[in-house]
Formats: C-alpha cells, structure tokens, sequence
C-alpha cells in the first residue's frame, strides 16, 4: 500500500493533508511522522524524513516536489501537477520546494516561521 508521511508539527504541511486527506485516504495511508513513536520506515531515518516529504509507491520512496506532485494527482488533479512537471517550470518548482523544505525550521505555537 501507498503511503505518505508528513510532518504534523508542520501547519502548512497539517493544512494540506487536512485539506486532501479525505480524497487521499482512499488511496494511501497517511502517517503522520511528527509522532514521538514514529522511527522512521524502510531504511529512511525520521531525521530524513522531516527534511522533505517521502512517498512510498509500494517498493521505493519518491520524495520532494515529485512526492507531492504524485500525491497531488493521486487527489484528483490534473492541471498542476502536469504543468509543474513540464520542463520549463519543473526545475522552478523542485527549486521552491527544496528552498522552502531547508528553510523550514520546526513549529512551535501551531506557526512554522522559514528562515
């Protein structure tokens, strides 16, 4: 089965499961690896796995910007994820996302603050 880990201690990363977890539920198990059980899964620390979001199709973790691009189509849509898969806006966006996920600092008070 599929499954998506996120950072719950994470508001905006909460938001947006919140906001796609009914459509996602369906399709992957949502696991939430700000638990303090939580070890990390497949090989992959949970130190790792709070540094950008992880994807596990089955046999491989797809991680980053490709991870939410495929939990993005797997909720249902379709124009986004392909134009920020097209070559042109590709590299921007794997851009935005690793500047956002190294700039992320843990939350606190339910507010994750960026660097």
């Amino acid at each position: 089965m599929k499954k998506l880990f996120f950072d719950g201690s994470c508001a905006l990363c909460r938001h947006e499961i919140k906001w796609l977890g009914p459509k996602l539920r369906q399709k992957l198990q949502l696991v939430d690896i700000s638990e303090q059980d939580f070890q990390g899964y497949q090989g992959a620390s949970k130190q790792q796995m709070l540094a950008v979001i992880h994807l596990w199709d089955g046999s491989q973790f797809i991680t980053g910007i490709d991870a939410t691009l495929s939990y993005w189509r797997l909720a249902g849509w379709r124009f986004l994820p392909w134009l920020m898969s097209t070559p042109l806006c590709y590299p921007v966006a794997k851009w935005g996302y690793n500047r956002w996920a190294a700039s992320r600092q843990r939350c606190s008070n339910n507010q994750c603050d960026t660097l």
